[in-house]
């Protein structure tokens, strides 16, 4: 019988270039937060793959990006963090890429100082022609010695197997560190919040980037009248401004309705039951740079 293989995966890259639409994808469940902003992932987060022969664990990190903040610092020693403790460290980069820019440059170099297992996913194929990718692929492997190279579409499931594999092949033998029937170690707060504020940026212009954080300041389970369980959640979303307030709530409150309406969608279905979700906006003008606040942001 084929020996039983576990081991950390961590994914990283550049802002925006698809890394947590490529852990749902591999993960087959909605752990991450997808918007097409950049920074959209915060934290380190984790999803689970059950294979017959594996359990994959894979850790979706914040993209690399040029820090302003207190928050953005976090963000990328989080990220730089968790190579050190990777089986193995899936580097995305952007298939449209003509050189190795400054951003990846500072990722390979990590690395190469971490000496780390690495597949490099070429993301965004159908961007680009076949001789621009080849060129791309020869640019890449002069720099590290990848165990594999493999271009793909992150949205296409067809790609989700050939990933696994490779990851499958690279892992020692190994313990399930979870159970079976998990798919990430988020508590169902802080997905709720994720999911908030995932709605949150798909919904809003550009004025109101990542100027925003959630957090759920109720969670209880109940039974309605017609004996359903239901969660009664209230979340509250902060800004940076009373401007980003008014955006957030919209012309007669509409698009905060718009952002909860799919929020508790999105909960109903991951959760498995009925939601009723309350949100409201406050402004805390200070909160990227608020340590208590910043600081649950960082690898646990």
């Amino acid at each position: 019988m084929e020996e039983f293989k576990s081991g950390f995966v961590t994914l990283i890259g550049r802002t925006n270039v698809g890394k947590s639409t490529l852990m749902n994808l591999l993960v087959g469940e909605k752990v991450a937060a997808i918007a097409n902003k950049v920074q959209t992932t915060r934290t380190a987060i984790r999803g689970i793959v059950n294979r017959p022969n594996s359990q994959i664990i894979f850790v979706d990190t914040p993209g690399i990006h040029k820090p302003k903040t207190k928050l953005n610092e976090v963000m990328i020693e989080t990220s730089f963090t968790s190579l050190k403790d990777a089986d193995i460290v899936l580097f995305l980069i952007e298939a449209d890429s003509k050189e190795i820019g400054r951003g990846d440059t500072r990722i390979l170099d990590k690395i190469k100082e971490a000496k780390c297992k690495t597949i490099l996913i070429i993301n965004k194929i159908d961007l680009v022609k076949k001789e621009d990718l080849l060129k791309l692929i020869d640019l890449y492997r002069k720099e590290y010695d990848f165990e594999a190279v493999i271009p793909i579409s992150a949205t296409k499931s067809k790609y989700k197997d050939i990933v696994l594999n490779e990851i499958e092949k690279n892992l020692k033998p190994g313990p399930a560190y979870y159970d079976k029937e998990e798919y990430t170690d988020q508590t169902m707060r802080a997905l709720a919040e994720e999911t908030i504020r995932e709605k949150a940026l798909k919904l809003l212009q550009d004025e109101v980037p990542h100027g925003i954080y959630v957090e759920v300041t109720k969670m209880k389970d109940r039974k309605n009248k017609n004996g359903e369980n239901i969660y009664d959640i209230e979340a509250t979303i902060y800004c940076l401004r009373n401007s980003h307030k008014g955006i957030i709530i919209g012309k007669n409150g509409e698009m905060l309705k718009r952002i909860g309406r799919l929020a508790r969608l999105d909960m109903e279905e991951n959760f498995g039951v009925k939601v009723n979700l309350k949100t409201w906006v406050k402004v805390k003008e200070d909160w990227q740079e608020n340590s208590s606040i910043v600081n649950k942001f960082k690898l646990q």
